[in-house]
C-alpha cells in the first residue's frame, strides 16, 4: 500500500502526501488504519499502534511541518518557526522504544505518539545531520517526493526508476523521436 523509496523513512512519511503541485494532490494517510499501516510497513514499529481519528490529524500536520522543514533546507530557506517548534516539542516526547523478546528478536511497539516523536526524531537527525545535503526533489514536474541521493556522483534525477524514471526516460525517447522524425522529413519532400 505505501511506498518506501526515498531512502529515509522520514522522507517516505513526508511522500504520503503525493503529487503536492496537483490541483488535487494523492492522500496516502486516508483513515487512522491506513496511519496504523505506513507505522508498520515503514518498520517503525512491529504491531497495531490502534490510531484514532485525532491521532491521524495530529500526524498530517506533523508531516506538512515535516515538508516546510526539507523545503526550507532544499532551496536554504530559514525554517518556519511553527514548523519548527511542532517538530521539536514532537522530537521531546516518549519515542518508539525497541524491546527484545525471549525468542531474542526485537519488537517495537508504540502509542501513535511515540510513533510521532520517532519520525520527529529522525526529521532532527536528517535535516541536521550530513545527509541533509544529499536531500534532492525528483525531476518529474507531477512528483514531488523529496530523497537522499545517495548515488555516484550525486547525479540521480528522480526519487524512484518506477514510475517517476520511467516516465522521464519515456518522455526524453519520444523527444527524440519527434525531433529526428522532423529532421528527416524535409529530406523525403526534396527527392
Amino acid at each position: 500500500m505505501h511506498s518506501f523509496k526515498c531512502g529515509a523513512p522520514v522522507l517516505d512519511f513526508v511522500g504520503t502526501l503525493r503529487a503536492r503541485r496537483n490541483v488535487v494532490p494523492t492522500e496516502m494517510l486516508t483513515s487512522p488504519e491506513s496511519l496504523e499501516a505506513w507505522f508498520r510497513e515503514s518498520g517503525l514499529v512491529d504491531a497495531d499502534t490502534s490510531c484514532e481519528p485525532s491521532d491521524l490529524e495530529q500526524a498530517i500536520v506533523l508531516r506538512e511541518a515535516i515538508y516546510l522543514l526539507v523545503v526550507a533546507t532544499l532551496a536554504g530557506d530559514d525554517y518556519d518557526t511553527d514548523a519548527l517548534e511542532l517538530v521539536n516539542e514532537t522530537a521531546r516526547m516518549p519515542s518508539a522504544v525497541p524491546q527484545l523478546t525471549q525468542r531474542r528478536r526485537r519488537r517495537v511497539e508504540a502509542t501513535p505518539q511515540q510513533a510521532l516523536s520517532s519520525i520527529a526524531r529522525q526529521t532532527v537527525q536528517l535535516l541536521g545531520g550530513p545527509d541533509a545535503a544529499l536531500l534532492k526533489e525528483c525531476s518529474r514536474g507531477e512528483c514531488t517526493q523529496v530523497y537522499l541521493d545517495r548515488s555516484h556522483g550525486s547525479r540521480r534525477e528522480w526519487c524512484a526508476m518506477d514510475p517517476c524514471g520511467n516516465r522521464i526516460k519515456a518522455a526524453a525517447y519520444r523527444a527524440r523521436k519527434r525531433t529526428e522524425a522532423r529532421s528527416a522529413s524535409p529530406v523525403r519532400a526534396g527527392r
